[in-house]
């Protein structure tokens, strides 16, 4: 899973992001209200952790307005303030949690869980697919009694490929889901992955396929004969 900080205090974001990669997220870091807006607008990412007092736009404006351009990403706010009016404000525009600086390490993975499990986004110990099982806090992708270990990128494509069975991925979707808003990977980068995967499945010897719909994307198939 992917999550945003939007922190201007740049070692607490750099501490944060660490701490979320230490937990199986992936994290990308915005240093000012501008930036994390932009960022929060792609709509890429599965969680938000957002500060109060930013640069350039607040974090209650940040909130407002990506709120209001219909992203429902789960938030989780930071702030140095315990004023009640404050955090009821925040809660109003759309936050999920509040958590108040200073806090412990695991306070904040404790409330960044909290809030993905509240949108229903937590992720599952075991996702099926036809034959395939995807167990990812082993990364492993299993096929009857055959076991094999994924890289973090794998891991995340067969993620994705799964919970989104019913529809065609993207490459675009891929490379900002996968490597981020900003990446410099290209097209290139998803195909080379795609063919790792596929090279997996073979060893597996799963009926599940992964098909390229041309112009569109990919998507998992089973083969039923």
């Amino acid at each position: 899973m992917r999550i945003l900080i939007i922190e201007d205090e740049v070692r607490l974001a750099g501490t944060l992001a660490d701490m979320a990669g230490e937990d199986g997220y992936t994290a990308d870091v915005a240093h000012d209200g501008e930036a994390g807006l932009d960022s929060a607008l792609s709509g890429i990412y599965d969680a938000i952790v957002l500060d109060v007092m930013l640069p350039k736009l607040d974090g209650f404006e940040v909130l407002k307005r990506f709120r209001r351009d219909g992203i429902q990403t789960p938030v989780l706010m930071l702030t140095a303030k315990a004023d009640l009016i404050d955090r009821v404000h925040g809660l109003d525009l759309g936050a999920d949690y509040y958590l108040t600086k200073p806090f412990e390490n695991a306070e904040f993975l404790a409330c960044l869980r909290a809030v993905i499990r509240r949108q229903g986004e937590i992720t599952p110990e075991r996702l099926v697919f036809g034959d395939l099982v995807l167990v990812p806090s082993m990364s492993a992708l299993r096929c009857r009694e055959r076991t094999l270990t994924l890289s973090a990128r794998e891991l995340e494509i067969m993620r994705l490929l799964i919970v989104n069975q019913n529809n065609i991925l993207s490459k675009e979707t891929l490379l900002v889901k996968v490597w981020g808003y900003d990446t410099e990977a290209s097209d290139n980068n998803v195909e080379a992955y795609i063919s790792f995967l596929r090279k997996k499945l073979s060893l597996l010897r799963s009926t599940v396929t992964l098909s390229v719909v041309r112009r569109l994307g990919y998507r998992l198939e089973e083969n039923r004969s």
